[in-house]
């Protein structure tokens, strides 16, 4: 690939930049968004969601409807981060048939990059991704765009796998009414964006949070959890634990009894946990995704989605849960978890 070349093929708003630019990563078709993939229940790009009546530059919050549980985002369009909530709002940004202006302080993520980002070579992690501008905490970094898959589309996926191959496929679950769960499976290693060469680390600069804008399928938008230098690698936490729960001490002792079947963690971080993130409840036999029995097979990248869920304990049938969860009313102090965890399993639930 030529000096100069730019990775997302003009698809973002900003270059994206790779080194050395006389290497170039597996090959792979670049998409700035989500697209609908193999046995998906929603199109991802199908726009369901109403829109606002604001004939405004920016929508104000608890006037819009949009905005009708509090800000997403501060005036400088910065996520918080350092907000102690027994529950967390689910996030949805004006849409497409919104009547604000594209200048509206609830339109971010679907800005795309603002930010001069670079494909790079690491020494052994693989591919990596890192910045070229200084990033603020709290802003919007990019998304982990790719093909939301469903259930048994991820399943096969992750069957399919060797232990040589990278695993990008990441399982976000959140929790709803009476135990229902909603869960996101999205694969980039085929279709994606550069948000698929992004690594772990056990001291991340992003946080991921689902932000949802023209369907209940979710962009997994990752921000800066600090102040970021320019020429520093991005990552983040592929279980989530980072700025979300901390490890429980039943989930401790699994960690260091699995620690033989775990791949080794080169964030190089002051608390490097050695390996990557690991949940041996999800390690199970080849067929159990077929079987739908709470059994996994496979690695997986995966994230622990804790005081970013939707509905949990509003007592209506779930059905109602979902309708107020697409209006943004849904609160939740319920913990979530993840389908799995990264360089590891794939937990298989059966959807109802």
């Amino acid at each position: 690939m030529a000096a100069g070349t730019d990775l997302s093929g003009g698809l973002e708003p900003v270059a994206v930049a790779l080194w050395p630019p006389s290497e170039a990563p597996p090959a792979f078709q670049y998409s700035p968004d989500n697209v609908a993939g193999a046995d998906g229940d929603i199109d991802p790009t199908e726009i369901t969601f109403p829109g606002c009546s604001c004939h405004t530059s920016s929508c104000v919050v608890h006037v819009c409807s949009c905005l009708c549980r509090g800000a997403n985002y501060n005036s400088l369009c910065l996520r918080p981060t350092e907000e102690e909530e027994e529950y967390a709002r689910p996030v949805f940004e004006c849409n497409a048939m919104c009547h604000c202006g594209e200048s509206c302080s609830n339109r971010v993520v679907q800005r795309g990059l603002q930010f001069r980002l670079e494909v790079f070579k690491t020494e052994k992690k693989g591919w990596g991704l890192r910045t070229l501008d200084f990033i603020a905490k709290g802003r919007f970094v990019c998304e982990y765009a790719g093909e939301v898959l469903g259930f048994n589309e991820a399943c096969r996926r992750i069957q399919a796998q060797t232990s040589k191959d990278s695993n990008y496929i990441i399982a976000v679950r959140e929790h709803l009414h009476n135990g229902e769960i909603m869960e996101t499976f999205v694969d980039p290693r085929y279709i994606g964006n550069v948000g698929r060469f992004l690594n772990h680390s056990c001291e991340p600069n992003l946080f991921m949070v689902p932000v949802r804008v023209d369907s209940m399928v979710p962009r997994l938008a990752l921000f800066a959890a600090t102040d970021i230098s320019a020429g520093e690698e991005l990552s983040f936490d592929y279980s989530g634990r980072v700025y979300n729960l901390p490890v429980t001490d039943e989930e401790q002792k699994s960690l260091e009894e699995d620690s033989r079947l775990r791949k080794p963690c080169y964030c190089g971080s002051r608390t490097c946990a050695s390996f990557l993130p690991w949940d041996s409840s999800l390690f199970s036999t080849p067929n159990a995704c077929s079987e739908g029995m709470n059994l996994s097979s496979g690695t997986l990248k995966g994230y622990v989605v804790t005081r970013r869920n939707l509905a949990e304990n509003y007592r209506r049938e779930c059905d109602e849960a979902l309708e107020w969860v697409a209006q943004g009313s849904c609160e939740c102090s319920i913990p979530g978890s993840v389908q799995g965890q990264a360089g590891q399993s794939l937990g298989c639930h059966g959807l109802v």
